[in-house]
């Protein structure tokens, strides 16, 4: 059964984000949840890590987050989103501002792809078309929360944005699924339902893509939506392992959650093991961030995804009002997800 929906998921979901990214950032590159315990303490009582300015710092995915939400705001304001080439240019441009101060520890695929979008290479050279890293989908939150899409709308801009630089038909399916999920906690889904409504869209997408593929994402790939059909059933095969996972005792909660689901170095398992953590705690969005920081794969994007997935869930109730003002870039997070709660 469906679920109250929260209060400000739009806000809460990017402020979620930022939280899990700063919480996942020191613990990215320990490669063990022995290591991670044995320097920053038992997972549970994990803190936010705070600069000598009281300031948690986020790494390139919140940066990369807000470049997204800065570009479709952007358009939202001059009444283009349903307008491809009005938002593959806005994405462009803030990818390339983006490229001034792309945070810590940037992934390389990203690094590429923006500085050849910035010399003015067509999107469909500049892309990488063999990475299917998580670089996409850690930042396609605010293609769930901004207003006044249609659903075939919201699933294309989740899949253009991540085909500006992952190419590989895997990244485009990942990044529409994990937008899908924020929306559906958005508007107020019980958690325990998605891994099945996540494999259904999946299942239909590749019967059933949305119109006006060619329109959009016809330069990546000319023939047709069907190239996206392996990445579709390679999410699928992550997906059925995660419901697996998050069925009652499929998975002991103490455990790293990157043994089921990945290591999230890659799209499909970012979006399946940062779900798996959100969905092994659905009540408690601050435990379940901290057990997505404190895993032996890219803690950080599967700590910025599960914080979405749960901020998307309860709201900015979800949060510790301490940790909401030390994150980084609290302020505009607050503002884009406040004046997109606000429309919705």
């Amino acid at each position: 059964m469906p679920s109250t929906p929260s209060t400000r998921p739009a806000t809460g979901a990017l402020i979620g984000s930022a939280i899990g990214d700063a919480l996942g950032q020191p613990t990215e590159f320990l490669s063990s949840v022995t290591r991670i315990e044995a320097e920053f303490g038992e997972w549970r009582g994990m803190r936010l890590p705070v600069r000598y300015d009281g300031v948690a710092v986020v790494t390139d995915d919140t940066e990369m987050t807000l470049a997204v939400a800065r570009a479709l705001r952007q358009v939202q304001e001059a009444g283009g989103l349903g307008r491809s080439e009005v938002v593959t240019g806005a994405l462009v441009e803030r990818f390339g501002v983006w490229l001034d101060h792309p945070g810590i520890a940037p992934g390389n695929t990203c690094m590429q792809a923006c500085r050849a979008l910035r010399k003015g290479t067509p999107w469909a050279q500049a892309t990488l078309p063999n990475s299917k890293g998580c670089g996409a989908n850690m930042r396609v939150a605010p293609v769930a929360l901004v207003p006044g899409l249609a659903p075939h709308q919201r699933a294309l801009i989740a899949q253009l944005q991540s085909a500006l630089t992952h190419g590989h038909p895997t990244a485009l399916a990942a990044s529409d699924l994990t937008a899908y999920a924020i929306r559906l906690l958005a508007h107020g889904t019980a958690p325990a339902l998605l891994p099945e409504l996540l494999i259904s869209y999946a299942r239909a997408s590749v019967l059933s893509p949305p119109p006006g593929w060619g329109q959009w994402l016809g330069e990546l790939a000319p023939q047709g939506p069907g190239y996206l059909d392996g990445g579709w059933q390679e999410c699928i095969a992550v997906l059925e392992r995660l419901a697996a996972a998050a069925a009652p005792g499929g998975v002991d909660p103490e455990a790293d959650p990157c043994l089921a689901t990945g290591e999230g170095w890659i799209a499909e398992e970012a979006l399946a093991t940062g779900l798996l953590c959100f969905l092994l705690f659905p009540d408690d969005p601050v435990t379940a961030v901290r057990r997505a920081a404190c895993t032996s794969g890219d803690s950080d994007s599967i700590a910025a995804l599960a914080g979405a997935f749960a901020g998307a869930h309860h709201g900015i109730a979800g949060w510790h009002p301490e940790w909401i003002a030390q994150v980084e870039h609290s302020a505009e997070l607050l503002t884009l997800g406040g004046a997109w709660d606000e429309v919705a």
